[in-house]
């Protein structure tokens, strides 16, 4: 678990502990689903966005995957090394350098 995490940790036991899987799922969705509306605002699509709320948005997702990966004991980073590892080994060939 990462800094940022235990910090997340701290404030979720200060609140009374995580909730079920299913539950915390439900909130990461509905954040994702605000910042979807934001990112449509930003583009123009519907209304005007700014970049605070859109930032806003971005750590709200992130503070609710940091609570599903601090239940299941998984750091965030390492995760995120990986997954860039995997992309860089797996998509080495399919762009070009601009």
């Amino acid at each position: 678990m990462n800094d940022l995490q235990r910090e997340v940790d701290r404030i979720v036991m200060e609140f009374g502990g995580y909730w079920e899987p299913f539950e915390m799922l439900a909130a990461l969705m509905e954040e994702i689903g605000e910042l979807a509306d934001e990112l449509l605002k930003m583009e123009g699509v519907k209304g005007s966005g700014n970049k605070k709320r859109l930032k806003e948005e971005l750590g709200d997702v992130a503070f609710a995957l940091s609570c599903i990966a601090n239940y299941y004991d998984v750091d965030l980073m390492d995760a995120l090394r990986e997954t860039i590892e995997k992309y860089r080994e797996r998509d080495s060939g399919r762009w070009s350098n601009l």
